[in-house]
């Protein structure tokens, strides 16, 4: 067993394998209290391992996977949930950004780094946790982070969620609520209990009415991530 602290959850995960904590090196913890408990069965990486049918993954892997799956699912009653984006910080606000496969999405985060240089970190590149605490909406890092591994172990005030779309033009524009909400539910971990359903759904109606919410329809330019960096932060570029 070790713990980590991850989107101010003290975290104890009781493991099997070394894989997954060698995986959360930069979040270990070593101090009192336990908000969350995880765990995996060996049947749980057995159906997990014939679910994905490919060799490539270890057993340790998959139980990292489980793992997290497990944490997720404890999230939604503690006012925090999961969703499916790349997010980057910018000085002290956090921009996050959505879209299907093979989009672009972390292409278009690299050309923030190219525009704004040492201003720009990575928060995660993949499964972000988001946290309502003291009435502000918080984008954390984990050790979940996708293939780039980008993460880092911080909490930054969600300024942004923003939907990605191949276009030859780049254009932004806001959207409404009720036009981002069917766009989000394809990106939120939905428990399949009706508590941890109906709180998540909750949970996300509540980001979705405190966050600014665009689409961006846009090519592989650095233009791109200038029209998207001056539209979501409101300003312009001054790196």
């Amino acid at each position: 067993m070790f713990k980590i602290k991850v989107a101010g959850f003290i975290i104890e995960i009781y493991n099997k394998y070394d894989f997954v904590k060698n995986q959360c090196e930069k979040y270990i913890y070593n101090g009192d209290g336990c908000d969350i408990k995880a765990s995996c069965t060996y049947e749980q990486i057995a159906e997990e391992k014939e679910f994905l049918a490919d060799p490539q993954y270890s057993d340790g892997y998959i139980e990292s996977v489980c793992i997290y799956r497990n944490i997720c699912l404890q999230l939604p009653e503690n006012d925090a949930f999961v969703m499916h984006a790349a997010v980057i910080g910018v000085e002290d606000k956090a921009y996050a950004f959505t879209a299907k496969s093979g989009t672009g999405k972390s292409t278009h985060i690299i050309q923030w780094k190219k525009l704004l240089g040492k201003r720009v970190y990575a928060v995660n590149g993949d499964k972000p946790i988001l946290r309502f605490a003291k009435g502000k909406l918080y984008a954390c890092g984990t050790p979940w982070c996708g293939k780039e591994n980008w993460n880092n172990n911080v909490a930054v005030e969600l300024a942004g969620i923003c939907f990605i779309e191949r276009g030859e033009k780049n254009i932004i524009e806001k959207i409404s609520t009720e036009h981002a909400a069917p766009m989000i539910m394809k990106q939120i971990l939905l428990p399949r209990d009706l508590v941890g359903a109906t709180k998540t759904l909750e949970l996300a109606d509540r980001m979705l009415k405190c966050t600014d919410l665009w689409r961006l329809r846009c090519n592989i330019s650095l233009e791109a991530a200038e029209i998207a960096y001056n539209a979501m932060s409101g300003g312009k570029n001054e790196n």
